[in-house]
């Protein structure tokens, strides 16, 4: 008898506790998708620097995710350049949580062998593939593309970076990152809710990452040591 008279009880609580978890969860969702995710779309950019338009723009058209992101590096575009043009699965990593996207391997200083960097080549982000280079401005600007329908992903994926001189005599980078992405079908759209976040955590690596190492580089010998930005014919 007394068994019985507690069921209905503990089904309360239950209910309770789950109508609790639900409204603490529709909270923390709301919070992210009104809060987080807006500051993290535009981390560090200007409003200036999310509305202007920018190279491979046009490559993804109603994009799922479109994201600018910024920082200033103390040092030459021309000291900042050698950095981006390695970067890729395999070849300098980057820069971000290196354990997942370059098989572990952490790589601080500028490889000569991976300078050379031209429209078709590949920016891997794996052993599979990754991003195509679409358009390169030696010492200025990477597009580059991820094709969903070349890779079997559901989605495509294009980024851009950008390198603009600013400060006293123009010994300053602003880098612009801006990513447009869009994914479809019930695999994509799910990806895309995961991808919406990581890619953050991963992107924010990385662009400190270009900035550590091109400022400690730069700081570390004499401007007149810097080569200007070349790439191969």
């Amino acid at each position: 008898m007394e068994l019985n008279k507690s069921l209905p009880a503990f089904g309360r609580l239950v209910a309770r506790l789950t109508a609790l978890l639900v409204s603490l969860l529709a909270g923390l969702v709301a919070v992210y998708w009104f809060v987080v995710r807006p500051w993290h779309l535009r981390w560090m950019a200007s409003e200036d620097e999310v509305r202007r338009s920018m190279p491979g723009d046009d490559l993804v058209s109603q994009p799922t995710i479109a994201l600018t992101r910024a920082t200033t590096i103390d040092a030459p575009p021309a000291a900042v350049w050698p950095w981006l043009v390695q970067m890729g699965y395999r070849r300098a990593g980057w820069y971000s949580y290196d354990f997942f996207d370059n098989d572990g391997i952490h790589v601080h200083q500028i490889l000569p062998k991976h300078q050379h960097l031209k429209v078709g080549d590949m920016m891997r982000t794996d052993e599979k593939g990754g991003f195509r280079v679409e358009q390169i401005e030696p010492g200025h600007l990477i597009v580059a593309m991820i094709h969903g329908d070349e890779t079997g992903t559901p989605g495509d994926i294009a980024i851009a970076l950008m390198l603009e001189p600013v400060g006293p005599d123009a010994q300053q980078t602003r880098l612009l990152v801006r990513l447009r992405a869009r994914f479809w079908g019930a695999g994509g759209r799910l990806f895309g809710l995961v991808f919406d976040f990581g890619d953050f955590v991963f992107m924010r690596k990385m662009i400190l990452g270009i900035k550590e190492r091109a400022e400690s580089a730069w700081q570390a010998r004499p401007a007149s040591q810097v080569a200007e930005p070349a790439i191969a014919s």
